[in-house]
C-alpha cells in the first residue's frame, strides 16, 4: 500500500476539516439522535435515542437535524424526505467531537442494483456531514456497491466531511462488476441536481471496476466539488461526465452534460488503473480529475500527484466533445503516462472544444516512459487556449506532444493558441524535444516552425526552489517571474495555487501555479 508524504497531503485534509462549518440545529426544528444503545421505538431525544440512521431518515421533517453518536451502524440509509428553503434542511451529522461509522461489513449488496450506504433519493435541502462510510463490498457483476449515492433531481444537497473508504467490487470488470465512492446519477431529464457541494471528504482506498472515485453523472448543474482528498484508489478520481445514456426516472432515456461547476482545491494522489482486473496487466489509464462529455467547468487549484493521467478533458462519445473547461492554477506531478491531455484517445472518438488552460505547472510527468510528455494532444481538439503553463520533462524530454498525424485527424491540425509557455527538461536545453502532427522535434526552432507555435515561449531553467522535495514555486532569478501575458481574472482567476493574487502589486503575473510576491 502506498502513501503519500504526510508533508504534503495530511495538513491539507486537516486544515479543509476544521475550515468546515458544523451543521447546526435550527430553533425551529427538532433535534434527534441516535446511538448504539438506542432503540428505534423510543423517541430519539438525547436521553432515549434512536438506534439506527435508517428510523432517524424515516422520521425527519424539514429544518430537523440528526446527531449520530459514535460507533458503528451496520446498514444502509434511504433519505426520501427533503428539507426547504422556508423551513430549512434536514441535517445529518455525526455528534460534534464523535464519529459516527456506517459500516457495509457483511451487508449483501442487491442483485442488478446501484446501491449507497448512504442513498439521497430525488431530495433538496439535505446535508450529510462527518461520517465514516465504508466496507461495502460485492463479488458480483450485477450489484454495485457505492458509499454515498444521489440520483433524481434535486437542489442544496451538501456532502460534507465524510470518509468514503473501501467500497470495492471484487469482480471488477467491464462493462460491469463496479463501484463508487460517491456517485452523483442525475437520472431525471425535467429536473436537475443542483447547487450539490461535496467538500472536504476522504475517498480512499476503492476498488472500482470500470468506474470512478467521484463522479458526477447526467442531468447535474451548478455544482462544486472542493477541498476533497482523494487517493489509493484503482480508477478515476474526480469525473465530471456527458453524453452517457441514462434511464430516466419517469421513464424513457436521455443524455445530458455535467456543466457549470467547479473542481477546486482538490488533492488528489496515487490514483492508477495498474492492477485493476478490468483492465489489461500494465494498464496505466486513470485519471486524477476526468472531464468526460462535460461542459463550462472549472478546474482550478488542484494538486495531483501520481496518477496516470493527471487532468484530461476528452470526450469518448463519437462527434460530441467536452468544451469551455478551464484548467488553471494547478499542479500536476509525476504521472505515470502524462501530465494534461485533451482531445480523443482514437480517431472514433469525440474531442474537446475551446480548452483554457493556463498557469497550470507540470513537473516530471510521464512516469512510464510510455512517450506522452507533459501536454497530450490527441484527436478532434480545438480552440485550445495554453498559456503561462510551466512544463517540466523527465529525461526523456517530451513536453508537447500533438501525436496524431493530419491525415487521420482531419481538419484538427490547428489544436489551438499555444504561447507564452517556460519550458524545461531533466537532462538541460538540449534534451527537450516536441511532437507535433506525429514528428518529432529536438531543439526549439524546429518545433517552431513545424506548429507555428510558442513563438514566444521560453527554453530555460525555471529555478525551482526543490527538486528533491519538490518545492515548485521559482527563485527570485527565474525567468518565470512577471513573464506570463495578462490575462482577465475571469479566466486566469484571482488567486494563485497558494491563495495569493494572481497579479503582483505591479499588475504581472507569473508563469506557472504560483504568484511570488
Amino acid at each position: 500500500m502506498k502513501h503519500a508524504p504526510a508533508w504534503k497531503f495530511a495538513p491539507v485534509f486537516c486544515a479543509v476539516l476544521a475550515a468546515l462549518p458544523y451543521a447546526q440545529a435550527r430553533a425551529d426544528g427538532h433535534t434527534y439522535y441516535v446511538a448504539t444503545n438506542g432503540n428505534d421505538s423510543a423517541a430519539g431525544t438525547l436521553d432515549a435515542p434512536w438506534r439506527s440512521i435508517g428510523r432517524a431518515a424515516r422520521g425527519v421533517m424539514p429544518g430537523d437535524s440528526v446527531y449520530v453518536r459514535g460507533g458503528t451502524y451496520n446498514e444502509t440509509i434511504d433519505v426520501n424526505t427533503s428539507g426547504s428553503a422556508a423551513a430549512g434542511p434536514i441535517v445529518f451529522a455525526s455528534y460534534p467531537g464523535e464519529k459516527a461509522a456506517v459500516s457495509g461489513a457483511g451487508l449483501a449488496v442487491p442483485a442488478n442494483a446501484m446501491r449507497g450506504l448512504w442513498n439521497l433519493n430525488n431530495v433538496s435541502y439535505v446535508t450529510v456531514q462527518g461520517f465514516d462510510i465504508g466496507n461495502y463490498s460485492t463479488s458480483s457483476t450485477s450489484a454495485t456497491p457505492v458509499g454515498i449515492y444521489l440520483n433524481g433531481g434535486g437542489t442544496q444537497v451538501n456532502i460534507l466531511g465524510n470518509r468514503v473508504h473501501d467500497i470495492a467490487n471484487r469482480i471488477e470488470s467491464c462493462p460491469n462488476g463496479n463501484a463508487f465512492g460517491i456517485e452523483v446519477y442525475a437520472n431525471d431529464a425535467a429536473h436537475s441536481i443542483n447547487h450539490l457541494t461535496i467538500s472536504g471528504n476522504e475517498v480512499d482506498h476503492l476498488r472500482t471496476g470500470c468506474s470512478e472515485s467521484l463522479s458526477l453523472t447526467g442531468n447535474v448543474e451548478q455544482w462544486t466539488i472542493s477541498n476533497n482528498v482523494v487517493h489509493d484508489n484503482d480508477n478515476i478520481g474526480i469525473a465530471a461526465l456527458g453524453f452517457e445514456s441514462m434511464s430516466g426516472r419517469n421513464g424513457g432515456s436521455f443524455q445530458s452534460q455535467a456543466r457549470d461547476g467547479v473542481i477546486s482545491g482538490n488533492s488528489v494522489y496515487n490514483i492508477s488503473s495498474e492492477g485493476n482486473a478490468a483492465y489489461p496487466a500494465g494498464d496505466f489509464s486513470a485519471d486524477g480529475i476526468y472531464v468526460e462529455g462535460g461542459t463550462r467547468v472549472t478546474i482550478e487549484r488542484n494538486l495531483v500527484n501520481r496518477a496516470d493521467v493527471g487532468i484530461e478533458l476528452a470526450s469518448e462519445t463519437k462527434g460530441k466533445f467536452t468544451s469551455d473547461v478551464i484548467a488553471r492554477n494547478n499542479l500536476v506531478m509525476f504521472s505515470n503516462i502524462t501530465g494534461i491531455s485533451i482531445g480523443g484517445a482514437a480517431s472514433g472518438n469525440g474531442g474537446t472544444q475551446n480548452a483554457t488552460i493556463v498557469n497550470n505547472t507540470l513537473f516530471r510527468n510521464d512516469q512510464q516512459a510510455s512517450g506522452s510528455g507533459e501536454f497530450q494532444i490527441q484527436f478532434h481538439a480545438s480552440g485550445t487556449v495554453f498559456e503561462n503553463n510551466l512544463l517540466y520533462a523527465t529525461t526523456d524530454g517530451l513536453l508537447v506532444n500533438f501525436w496524431p498525424k493530419t491525415t487521420n485527424n482531419a481538419g484538427y491540425a490547428n489544436p489551438g493558441t499555444l504561447e507564452h509557455n517556460l519550458y524545461f527538461a531533466d537532462g538541460g536545453v538540449g534534451n527537450a524535444n516536441w511532437v507535433w502532427l506525429g514528428k518529432s522535434y529536438t531543439g526549439i526552432a524546429g518545433y517552431r516552425t513545424a506548429s507555428g507555435a510558442d513563438k514566444l515561449t521560453m527554453l530555460v531553467n525555471p529555478m525551482f526552489a526543490s527538486l528533491t522535495m519538490p518545492d515548485l514555486h521559482v527563485g527570485s532569478g527565474s525567468a518565470a517571474r512577471g513573464a506570463g501575458v495578462v490575462l482577465p481574472a475571469s479566466t486566469v482567476g484571482t488567486v494563485d495555487f497558494d491563495g495569493q493574487p494572481r497579479l503582483s502589486g505591479a499588475g504581472k503575473i507569473d508563469i506557472g501555479a504560483y504568484q511570488q510576491p
